[in-house]
């Protein structure tokens, strides 16, 4: 289940990263803090 989160956090972040706006520039960072801490998850 981490895993899957995890990528659909990573997917999130390409998207969001993609615009200029703020809210979506702090949109991807929120997702990539998702997709580090489901992938230290899943490791466990």
């Amino acid at each position: 289940m981490c895993k899957l989160c995890a990528d659909v956090c990573e997917w999130c972040a390409e998207q969001c990263s993609a615009h200029d706006h703020d809210h979506c520039q702090a949109c991807a960072r929120a997702c990539r803090e998702c997709v580090e801490t489901c992938r230290s998850m899943a490791s466990m």
